[in-house]
């Protein structure tokens, strides 16, 4: 599974700006790990609050039971290294 700074640095990578909305299929990882990644780091008090799930339209994940499209991750959570 991905590091905390694996994902933010993937997300930084794939984010046209700061704080927009990434595809979580943009990860490129398997549906599978993608659900169980995100929804362990969403079940994370600390880590939760910089990230913001949206449902839009494109591939659906099922995330902490919501079905989410895309994530969005606040640049402060750099504050979590």
């Amino acid at each position: 599974m991905m590091t905390l700074r694996a994902v933010v640095e993937r997300y930084n990578s794939l984010a046209t700006q700061p704080n927009a909305p990434v595809a979580l299929g943009k990860f490129a990882l398997p549906t599978e790990e993608t659900e169980k990644l995100f929804s362990a780091l969403d079940e994370d008090y600390h880590i939760s609050r910089f990230l913001h799930f949206s449902n839009v339209d494109g591939e659906k994940y099922l995330i902490s039971g919501e079905l989410v499209t895309h994530v969005a991750i606040e640049p402060a959570i750099h504050s979590l290294f």
